[in-house]
C-alpha cells in the first residue's frame, strides 16, 4: 500500500501505534504520539516538517518519508488526513 498510515497494535505491545511508510513500518513511541497530538492542530505544511523530525530519526527515513509521501500523490491532503487519524488514536 502506497502511502503513510498509522496502525495502533494495541495493549501489549511494547510500542502502540505504528506509522506504515509504504511496505515498510517505523514504531511511534508514547511520547512522540502524544507530541503529534499536540501539534495535530497545525497547518498541514508545518505539521508534516514536525512529523518528519519527531518520526524520522535518522536523514534516510526522513528521505523515505518524503519519498513515500511523493510517490503516493497530494503530500498535504495525505498529511491532513493523518492529523485527524493522530487525533483518534
Amino acid at each position: 500500500m502506497k502511502g503513510l498510515r498509522f496502525e495502533r497494535l494495541g495493549n501489549g505491545h511494547y510500542y502502540k501505534v505504528v506509522l506504515h511508510i509504504g511496505s515498510a513500518y517505523v514504531p511511534v513511541s508514547d511520547e512522540v504520539l502524544a507530541d503529534l497530538k499536540k501539534q495535530s492542530l497545525l497547518p498541514a505544511e508545518r505539521f508534516l516538517e514536525f512529523l518528519v523530525d519527531k518520526v524520522g530519526y535518522s536523514s534516510y527515513l526522513k528521505e523515505q518519508i518524503r519519498a513515500e509521501l511523493k510517490s503516493a500523490g497530494d503530500p498535504i491532503t495525505q498529511v491532513t488526513v493523518l492529523q485527524g487519524v493522530i487525533r483518534d488514536l
